[in-house]
């Protein structure tokens, strides 16, 4: 199967992009064609610093390969070194009904969090539409927040392959139901957007301090605790093992801690879950010419398949 997916270089990678898709990625990289790519495009919707984006472009590129993305296994590459989808992107909005991304979710609920109101997070599902068609992705590991995004994508190739015969691959949401929305610090989703995240690769300090701002309730430290509507177990049992989770539940139900011990041991299995992939990220970050190497050798691949999808279009619309 063909699968891609992208993450925006908003900043550190937080244990949401982590679980939400990038675990995914690492398992679905051994049996299929995946293409990855950082959505430095997307990430203009909500940062327009240049120097900043570059450097959050290098930041994730460096943790995606930290955390296990193999470039000999997937295609992996920068968006904007393939300029094809900012093509592509022009032409699909011809066949999107405006109606159709008033529809989106995510847009009213980004609009809600205070994002300005404007045309490129309004065309944000087209460009993601464009990701996905101009690489004929079969799968896209997406959160639940994004199936609508997959669905717009599938109603425009539709209607594409329609005028034009079969241009397109439909492709499909795949979502891993039990850890697709990852609850951030106030229990909301996880997002650079609402900043409440737990970062992957800060500072240990940073890191102990997001977690000690996790939303929990009063209960005194000697009565029992609601572990079903915690947010620190809701986080924690992502990192842990069905046996290991009965052990937390148990201490939740026992009394006599209080939600700072709790936090105290999510702090510790962030730290150890993530302490190799720390490691090789402060070494990709010391040599950036080598993420620049891995990224070009991804995007040239990216280029060769995005080309041959275009000259099917461009013989279609007279260009």
């Amino acid at each position: 199967m063909r699968v891609i997916t992208g993450l925006q270089p908003s900043g550190d990678l937080h244990i949401g992009n982590y679980f939400g898709s990038i675990r995914q990625m690492l398992n679905m990289q051994e049996e299929n064609q995946m293409y990855m790519f950082i959505a430095n495009y997307h990430a203009m919707t909500s940062s327009f610093d240049g120097e900043k984006l570059k450097q959050n472009s290098l930041k994730a590129a460096a943790a995606f390969l930290s955390l296990g993305i193999d470039p000999q296994k997937s295609v992996f590459w920068l968006q904007s070194d393939v300029k094809e989808v900012m093509e592509l992107y022009w032409i699909l909005s011809q066949f999107t009904p405006v109606g159709l991304l008033e529809r989106a979710h995510s847009y009213k609920d980004k609009i809600a969090k205070g994002l300005n109101a404007n045309h490129g997070l309004f065309s944000y599902p087209v460009l993601m539409a464009a990701d996905i068609l101009l690489f004929n992705a079969q799968v896209v590991p997406v959160g639940k927040d994004q199936i609508q995004h997959v669905e717009i994508a599938r109603d425009i190739a539709l209607k594409v392959n329609n005028e034009w015969g079969e241009i397109f691959t439909l492709p499909q949401a795949k979502v891993n139901d039990e850890v697709a929305v990852v609850p951030g610090t106030d229990g909301a989703k996880m997002s650079k957007s609402y900043q409440n995240t737990i970062d992957i690769f800060n500072t240990p300090k940073a890191i102990k301090k997001q977690i000690s701002s996790i939303v929990t309730d009063s209960t005194a430290l000697e009565d029992p605790k609601d572990w079903q509507n915690c947010n620190v177990f809701k986080i924690a049992k992502l990192f842990l093992s069905n046996t290991e989770q009965e052990a937390l539940k148990s201490r939740y139900e026992k009394g006599g801690e209080g939600y700072g011990h709790f936090k105290m041991y999510l702090n510790e299995i962030v730290s150890e879950y993530f302490a190799l992939a720390k490691e090789e990220y402060e070494k990709l970050l010391a040599n950036p010419s080598k993420i620049d190497e891995i990224l070009e050798f991804g995007a040239n691949k990216a280029k060769k398949q995005a080309q041959e999808t275009m000259e099917k279009i461009y013989a279609k619309i007279g260009l």
